[in-house]
């Protein structure tokens, strides 16, 4: 058996014998020749064993994939429940019905503004609102349950109605689809019609004159008159009142006009109308000797003041007679009483001795009562309709303006 530290002395090209080997002669052998290796796979084997001491780089992280079995993405209404999406879809379906729904409702308001505007002949395009809902299938039953109807600035004899809103409930239509509506019949209607105090400045008092609400049916006019050159202080009172079932009236009551602080004057033929003094100017009589005297000048006022002839000329002549006359409360009431206009004519100094113009009472004797009143009253009546009834109801004066109520019954429009 060969031992295993000796070589073969073939293998180096030395004859075997007991001498003792040199090792610097075998390393010199190995140097000789090639490294033998008997395959790639001793080399390999080899280099990763070497690298088995090297620590172990981690690997990119990259995020995890969910899908199944590579397929796309489902959309996001993929796991719901039939039903749920049977709901979805009739939900959108509503939702589309509705809009042309209210698309049909705007064109048909559109239209039948454009019809009232010709037909009325209104300065201005109503306002038509339709009830109900769905729209649609009311015009397939040719009965549509309310219609509001709002007119603005209709005019009615002078004044102008600041608008008029109906509401007509239960309409049949004579119709063929939603563009062919050649009428329809209106069982019943109620609305309000307005009267504007702010018109009735504008138009009645020409911007002197304002009117107020003065309680449930009374009417306030103030402001200022132009008679004679003079701005006179206006005051009036106006009653409305129904005048017949489709009128509206006015009765003016309470008119005066105010010259300063000295006299008023009441058109008309009663007692108390005419031109009077105030009684703060009968109260200055008694201090103005000068006034005094002018009214105590002439007989026939003598007269009317009940003052006889005798205490008359003493008052005249005398001062202290004269204080004493026109100081007394009766002779200032009587004063009071006398109706200027009257002496207007006859006795011009005289009133120009009390302060008054005679052009300004000429003017005032010319202003009667239907000519004041004339200026300050308002009507106006409703058309009488072809088919069926128009009435006024309740009358009202509010802050506003005054309101009155409408009704109407069994009415036709176009060829119904």
């Amino acid at each position: 058996m060969r031992s295993p530290h000796r070589t073969d002395p073939h293998q180096y090209g030395h004859d075997r014998s007991d001498t003792p080997r040199n090792p610097y002669d075998e390393l010199g052998t190995l140097d000789d020749g090639p490294l033998e290796v008997t395959s790639l796979e001793e080399f390999f084997d080899e280099d990763t064993a070497e690298r088995r001491d090297e620590p172990e780089q981690e690997p990119e992280w990259t995020p995890p994939v969910h899908r199944r079995g590579g397929r796309r993405r489902r959309g996001r209404f993929a796991g719901l429940p039939l039903a749920v999406k049977a709901v979805v879809g009739l939900v959108v379906l509503a939702s589309f019905v509705a809009l042309g729904d209210r698309w049909a409702l705007l064109y048909a308001e559109h239209e039948a503004a454009d019809t009232l505007e010709d037909r009325l002949d209104l300065a201005a395009a109503p306002e038509v609102e339709i009830g109900g809902f769905p729209f649609l299938t009311q015009l397939a039953g040719k009965r549509l349950d309310s219609v509001r109807v709002t007119v603005p600035d209709v005019a009615a004899d002078r004044v102008s109605l600041a608008k008029v809103s109906a509401t007509a409930h239960d309409i049949r239509l004579d119709a063929d689809g939603l563009t062919s509506v050649r009428g329809a019949r209106v069982p019943r209607l109620d609305g309000d019609v307005l009267l504007s105090f702010a018109d009735l400045n504008r138009e009645l008092g020409a911007s002197q004159v304002t009117f107020t609400g003065d309680g449930r049916d009374r009417v306030r006019a103030r402001g200022t008159l132009p008679v004679a050159g003079r701005d006179l202080r206006l005051r009036a009172e106006a009653t409305i009142q129904r005048q017949g079932e489709r009128g509206i009236a006015t009765r003016i009551g309470g008119m005066r006009l105010d010259i300063g602080d000295l006299a008023t004057y009441r058109p008309g033929t009663r007692a108390s109308d005419g031109l009077h003094l105030t009684p703060q100017a009968s109260a200055d009589l008694a201090r103005e000797t000068r006034k005094a005297k002018a009214l105590l000048s002439v007989p026939a006022i003598v007269r009317r003041l009940g003052v006889s002839d005798a205490a008359a000329r003493e008052a005249l002549s005398d001062d202290g007679e004269l204080a004493e006359l026109t100081g007394s409360p009766r002779f200032a009431r009587q004063a009071q009483s006398l109706n200027l206009i009257d002496l207007a004519l006859d006795n011009p100094a005289v009133l120009r001795g009390l302060g008054l113009d005679p052009d300004l009472l000429d003017a005032l004797s010319r202003l009667t009562r239907p000519v004041l009143a004339d200026r300050l009253s308002l009507s106006f009546e409703l058309p009488e309709p072809e088919h069926g009834t128009m009435r006024l109801r309740d009358v009202r004066v509010e802050e506003d303006g005054i309101r009155v109520r409408l009704t109407g019954s069994e009415l036709a429009v176009g060829s119904s």
